[in-house]
């Protein structure tokens, strides 16, 4: 793609980088046949394709955002679906989150849609805010239908039950059972601290069950991606920025062999931590962290597993993340694992579907998402499983309100393999 910014313009890191990035691009299409909301809307400009197009616009241009380019922005999942399908290696994901950033800072939105980013921004990447207001959805929640589509989807979103705070995400260390093969920090998160304490319990358990001395750092917190997405750079930097100080330390002091992440689309941001602080003071701290920073079936499958005859062979439906699979290019190790640990694995077609959850698009956009949802559940449902598994946890909240089959972690699944607890959400399930 030819482009024409200016020298001045080229001056800046983040324009340099996006100019290399549509120079790259041939227009050949090959990403509409893979994008959520092209197959959905079918319009050219809900493609990766289309919004490359509008991006380049508003860049060159140098003008701030309008109404229409917007629409279509928020739009884009950031499934990166579209970077597995390039011929030609377009770094989508850079380009979008440059044109989020350019958004956030030359756009006003509408009243209530600032409310409502305030609100997220604000809330979900912190638990205890997070389990307040969640306590206001419950209360909503019996005139959810008279709230606009927006408001609903947030009162929705909120589960019947919180589980207690869990003093296992509390800062301390955890010994290796046995010879200490590596010590690793975890990474526990913010929303799924919230909502789901057992996922980081149980990648603990099976950390340290494997020879790992497992870190909770102190002054971690969320990673950023949720902020960063919704083109908010002062808080997800910041955010980040915490992070790899806190982390910095760490390998400083005693080491750390590995920063261990069992959510996959905070995996994915931080892996690309180094690109973010490009530039910045921190650039050194933020590579050294980055390059750290493993996926939990990553790590897994170097330690190997050592799996027990505790189970009966469940079928198990697996969900590959699109911050998995695209985002950080692990596709097979999951299935390889729990394959591994004695469970009969089967994927739905069209594995690359995005289930519709992608950080807060399921609050922002609940209608597309909604369809996207009842699409991803339609093919999980014909290969009949008995379980779903994922890594994400705004991908089991998106799949779990959509279908009858409890969903949990894959961690989950392989601490119970090798000798931990049943995970609560199959105690229903016959044994």
């Amino acid at each position: 793609m030819q482009t024409n910014f200016t020298p001045q313009q080229l001056a800046d890191p983040a324009v340099a980088r996006s100019n290399k990035i549509l120079r790259t691009c041939v227009h050949c299409g090959f990403c509409t046949a893979t994008c959520p909301t092209y197959q959905v809307l079918g319009d050219e400009l809900d493609s990766p394709r289309g919004r490359i197009y509008l991006i380049k616009d508003m860049l060159e241009s140098g003008r701030p955002a309008d109404e229409r380019t917007v629409r279509h922005i928020d739009r884009c999942l950031s499934c990166l679906s579209c970077m597995t399908t390039c011929p030609s290696g377009v770094h989508y994901m850079h380009l979008v989150d440059h044109a989020r950033a350019h958004i956030e800072k030359t756009y006003r939105r509408p009243l209530p849609d600032r409310a409502l980013r305030w609100i997220l921004a604000h809330v979900l990447p912190y638990p205890r805010r997070f389990r307040l207001v969640m306590l206001g959805a419950w209360i909503s929640r019996p005139f959810a239908g008279l709230l606009p589509g927006r408001l609903k989807a947030l009162v929705r979103f909120a589960p019947p039950s919180l589980p207690p705070v869990s003093r296992d995400d509390d800062p301390q260390v955890f010994p290796a059972e046995g010879a200490r093969r590596m010590r690793v920090a975890i990474l526990t998160g913010c929303a799924q601290r919230a909502l789901n304490t057992d996922i980081n319990s149980a990648t603990i358990r099976l950390l340290r069950r494997h020879g790992c001395e497992v870190v909770v750092v102190r002054g971690v917190g969320c990673c950023g991606s949720l902020t960063h997405h919704m083109g908010r750079e002062a808080q997800s930097h910041a955010l980040a920025a915490a992070n790899i100080r806190a982390f910095q330390r760490e390998i400083e002091g005693e080491g750390l062999d590995a920063i261990v992440v069992n959510s996959s689309g905070c995996g994915t941001t931080m892996k690309d931590y180094g690109t973010m602080f490009e530039g910045d003071a921190l650039a050194d701290s933020a590579a050294e962290v980055a390059g750290r920073t493993r996926d939990i079936t990553e790590v897994m499958t170097d330690l190997g597993i050592e799996a027990r005859d505790t189970t009966r062979p469940l079928r198990v439906a697996y969900h590959a993340a699109c911050s998995l699979q695209h985002g950080q290019k692990i596709r097979d190790l999951p299935k390889a694992l729990l394959c591994k640990a004695g469970f009969e694995v089967v994927e739905p077609r069209d594995p690359h579907l995005c289930c519709g959850s992608a950080g807060t698009y399921n609050l922002l956009q609940p209608e597309i998402a909604t369809e996207l949802r009842d699409r991803k559940v339609a093919t999980l449902s014909e290969v009949a499983p008995q379980v779903i598994a994922a890594g994400n946890i705004g991908c089991m909240m998106q799949i779990g309100s959509g279908i009858s089959a409890p969903v949990v972690h894959t961690a989950e699944l392989l601490d119970w393999a090798t000798g931990g607890p049943r995970p609560a959400a199959l105690e229903g399930l016959a044994q």
